[in-house]
Formats: structure tokens, sequence, C-alpha cells
């Protein structure tokens, strides 16, 4: 029998202080970056999330075989870290993630001289790794896949006997997780060099530091669209800062046209009203891939036409989100439309809502999240809403303090 959790906020005023999550993209990266450095310490303020846990898992683990569920992130990170790891493992994951491409990945290490094969399914998930030392050297990759993929050959490049340069070609999206990973790799002591498109690192030895994770600004734009709806009161976030690696941080500034001001304090941030509003909104989520569906629920929502440029990786994330959003948006009554490839936009096309709003999540938590503040404006239902586990567990009960 499917999960659903029925929604209808009512709220006359915000008045809340949220504790965020810890950052599930500095966490995963952390967890790597330990144990490449061999550290004694553990990482303080870890995330809670499932793609943290099942990491956790495997490196606690001694088995030979892991199932990493739904986490592309670790799917990559620990495809990687095991091609240098000598032994013989298999990786696996839900359905969905064996749908989900990662010969790009594949290709590249076993260049570099590991051994990778595929169990099932050419080009897919599962696979079976025969840890080895690499020979690494130097490497082309298309600079428009995911950076997930950059970032996983990064952290083992070090090991590499060769060492690795990565070679960057066409446009390179995502910068700012690459530029997070190469400022993580720094803090465990590894030089990086990253200029003119080119990842240069020398063979190097990872030094053991004690790492504390912040909080999540992903997770924080749920917040900053739920103020832009009520737009009443202020609602504090804990644990984030303005000099942030993460590049979600672009929120902040992105929320200034939608009717949200930022105040950085000591140990978080004051989200108030500011007044703004756009006729419409435009911007390239190229950098920010994972704020596109909190902007497209919350343009809709404020009756503000959008047009979203660089989210063609949105396609291969936990769902084909373009089409999601397309899917599920309608049911609210906004019509969607993709102009070109790698785009998203609403036009102020209307359409009739549903009578019972029945939103899909796609095993994506982030269509939960996003989609969840639409309940302020129309009673609605979000299936599967335990989804939200992947990065924001204590999510549901957070909405909850809206209306208490």
């Amino acid at each position: 029998m499917a999960i659903t959790k029925q929604l209808h906020i009512q709220s006359q005023e915000l008045n809340l202080q949220i504790s965020l999550p810890a950052s599930k993209s500095i966490s995963n990266r952390a967890l790597i970056l330990n144990a490449l450095a061999y550290s004694p310490f553990e990482i303080q303020n870890l995330s809670d999330c499932d793609d943290t846990r099942v990491m956790v898992k495997a490196f606690d683990s001694n088995d030979t075989t892991f199932d990493i569920g739904a986490a592309g992130t670790s799917m990559r990170f620990l495809t990687a870290f095991l091609s240098k790891t000598v032994g013989e493992w298999m990786i696996t994951g839900s359905k969905r993630m064996k749908n989900r491409p990662i010969r790009i990945l594949v290709d590249a290490l076993n260049s570099l001289g590991a051994r990778i094969e595929y169990v099932e399914n050419e080009g897919f998930p599962p696979l079976r790794i025969f840890g080895c030392a690499l020979t690494g050297g130097e490497i082309s990759l298309n600079g428009g896949v995911s950076s997930q993929y950059i970032s996983a050959l990064m952290m083992v490049a070090p090991y590499m006997q060769n060492g690795l340069k990565i070679k960057l070609e066409r446009n390179v999206i995502s910068v700012p997780y690459i530029q997070m990973t190469m400022s993580m790799m720094r803090e465990y002591g590894v030089n990086v060099v990253f200029e003119n498109n080119v990842i240069d690192i020398e063979p190097q030895i990872y030094k053991p530091i004690q790492y504390k994770v912040e909080s999540d600004w992903s997770a924080a734009s749920y917040w900053y669209e739920i103020l832009s709806i009520v737009h009443k009161g202020q609602i504090f976030l804990k644990g984030l800062y303005k000099n942030s690696s993460q590049g979600d941080n672009k929120v902040a500034e992105l929320f200034e046209q939608l009717g949200v001001k930022t105040q950085y304090q000591e140990d978080g941030v004051l989200l108030t009203p500011n007044g703004n509003s756009v006729e419409k909104f435009e911007y390239n989520f190229v950098n920010q891939p994972d704020l596109a569906q909190t902007f497209a629920v919350t343009c809709c929502l404020k009756n503000i036409p959008f047009h979203f440029k660089g989210v063609q990786s949105l396609k291969i994330k936990e769902t084909d989100r373009i089409a999601a959003l397309i899917n599920e948006l309608k049911k609210l009554g906004y019509v969607l439309v993709e102009p070109k490839n790698g785009e998203l936009a609403w036009q102020g096309k209307r359409c009739e809502p549903e009578t019972t709003i029945s939103i899909a999540t796609y095993e994506d938590h982030r269509m939960a999240m996003a989609f969840a503040p639409a309940a302020l404006i129309t009673a609605l239902i979000i299936e599967e809403p335990q989804v939200v586990s992947k990065s924001y567990p204590t999510f549901w009960e957070d909405i909850a303090k809206i209306q208490n």
C-alpha cells in the first residue's frame, strides 16, 4: 500500500527557528577523504540522511557487496574509492539506480588502470570492481556531465601513481561542486590546481584532520520558498554561513528577487520579507541544479513567469526532474514547457487544477520538499513522503512547526 501525506498548512505569520540538516554533499566528500587519510578522527555534525548512512554503512562493513539504494553520490564516490582499494567488490542499488548511467566514470577509471565490469546492463550499475593500484595519467571529460563523476576522480587522484590531469571539454556545469571538492581536498592537505578547465593533481598523501560539516544550503531553499509565499514574519535557519563552499548558498541572493531578505548572523541566517517581486524570473541554474525545483514551484505559486536555462543535468537525477515538474505542476493548474534541451519555462499559461491534487514524488526527495509549501495555497497529498529521508529526515517534523 502506498504511503501518502495529506497537507493543508494554515499560517498567518511565521516565527520559526529551524535546525537544518548537515550538508549531504560535504558529508559524503568528508567520508571519502577521511578514509583516504586513514584518519582516526570522527567527522563532526555528519549528515543523518540516507545517502550518508549508506556511505557510513559501507565503511563500517566487512562485506564485499554494497547496496547503496537510491544514493547517486554514494554510487559514484564509492565506485572510484573501491577501484583503488585492493579486493573484489560489488556495488548495486535501487531499480532507479540501475537505470542511472555510470559509463563515463567507469570508462575513465578503467583508462586510468582500474578494472571494473558491468554485472547486468552495459553502462549501468551494478558493478563488479577489482580494486588495485591506479596508474593515473591524463584524460579528457565532457564538462557537461555530472560533477560527481569529476569529484569522484579528483578525490582518489592523489593516490594514482602518475597523479591525474583532467581536461574538461565544452561547457563545464556545476562548477561550485568541483570547487567544493577542491577546497576540501586542500583542507586535508592535498594541493589541487584548477584553471583553464584543467584539473591537475600530483601524487600526494592526505593528512588526517578534525572536520566539522556545516548545515545544508539546499535544504534552506524550502524555507526561503515558504517565507516567499507567506510573506509575513521571520525564519531563523541555524548553522548556515555566508562564506560557504556550497554553491547553493546562491539561494540567498536569488530569493531577493522573490521577496526574501537574508541577514547573516553568528550562528545562522535570519530570513525576513523584503517586499520585492520581479515580473519575470530568469536564471541559468547550471551551477545550482538542485535549486531548480524550489524556484519552479515558488514562481508558479506566486504567479511569476519564469525561464530557466542550464538544467540539462536534471534529466539524470533521482528522476527526470524536468518531466516530473511539468507533470506535477500541471496538477496544480500550471502549464510548463521545455523550450529546448536544458531549459524549462512557465509563460503564465494555466489549466484547470485537479480536484484532488496528489503529487507524485518519483523516489525524489526534492520533489516532495519543493511541492510541500504549495499546501500553504491549497490542500494536497504528497505521495511517498518518506523520500525526504534521502537528505532531510526531519523535514515533516519541521513543517509541522508552521502551525504550532
